[in-house]
């Protein structure tokens, strides 16, 4: 069977109030990333944050964070855009990632683009209330082809984020008007727990994206779980030639003790070898999805 691609998810924007492990500072990073690199994750995707953990969406943090990384691996590289906290403009979430590839210290190796708007409340259903109920992630198809073109100028693969089959589609509209190349490198982000928005972390909502992936497209398909288990997944992602994209930045994972995000992918390497997969190196990954 072929390799399976882990990207390691290590921070987001989550606190350590929950799983105090998340790393937020540039070393804690690099650290990170060495260790999650040796255990078999082959794809960093990280926030640069503040010592007390707010989103820090500067082109210097991102500069120090990547040379600090690859002073410590050969892990590729998957900043953000800056989801929520780079809002004031969508189409300048591109700006940081378009200056990082002048300088091949510093070129990001994948970047993402969440194809599509998204309502971003957060259900307490035992209380019957919603919470920001009036925020809204905003990508409109103008900033998503502007990513596109900027990305493909740049020479940095883009990582298609998929949060529901609307956005799959949009996706697929991408590539067919010629800006996104096969093979084509694809997130299922699902999302559990509070965060409604999206399909749920389960078998079921897996399928559900999978029914709308069309054969004919070489794309390599990824998934992870917002607020929800993705281990739980790992069995049904590696025997459907999936990847995966883990982290304590996502979820917590009380089920395994609040562990590191290392131990996190460790746990996950022993099960998607017992389905028969290994994980890919990070030159792997390189020839899988034509990284320039």
């Amino acid at each position: 069977m072929k390799k399976l691609i882990l990207e390691a998810r290590i921070n987001e924007y989550a606190m350590r109030d929950h799983n105090p492990n998340v790393p937020w500072t540039a070393d804690e990073i690099a650290e990170t990333a060495a260790r999650v690199r040796q255990e078999g994750a082959s794809i960093l995707h990280f926030h640069a944050r503040t010592v007390d953990g707010q989103p820090l969406n500067t082109l210097a943090s991102y500069d120090e964070i990547i040379r600090k990384v690859r002073a410590k691996s050969d892990i590729l590289i998957l900043p953000t855009l800056g989801f929520i906290s780079n809002d004031a403009d969508a189409k300048k979430r591109i700006d940081n990632v378009v200056a990082l590839a002048r300088d091949p210290a510093t070129k990001p190796d994948i970047a993402p683009i969440d194809t599509g708007s998204a309502n971003l409340e957060i259900f307490n259903k035992e209380l019957g209330h919603a919470e920001f109920a009036g925020r809204i992630y905003e990508n409109t198809t103008e900033s998503l082809i502007h990513y596109a073109r900027q990305l493909k100028q740049a020479g940095v693969k883009p990582k298609m984020v998929s949060w529901s089959v609307g956005f799959t589609r949009r996706a697929l509209m991408l590539m067919d008007m010629g800006l996104i190349e096969e093979p084509g490198y694809m997130l299922f982000h699902m999302t559990d727990g509070r965060v409604i928005t999206g399909h749920p972390g389960t078998v079921a909502g897996l399928e559900a994206h999978l029914m709308f992936l069309p054969r004919d497209r070489q794309i390599e398909w990824t998934a992870n779980v917002l607020g929800g288990n993705l281990i739980a997944l790992a069995d049904t992602i590696a025997r459907r030639g999936g990847h995966m994209a883990m982290g304590i930045g996502d979820y917590p994972y009380p089920e395994l003790d609040y562990p590191t995000n290392e131990v996190l992918i460790r746990e996950t390497v022993r099960t998607i070898r017992s389905a028969g997969r290994e994980p890919a190196t990070p030159d792997e990954v390189r020839e899988m999805l034509k990284l320039s």
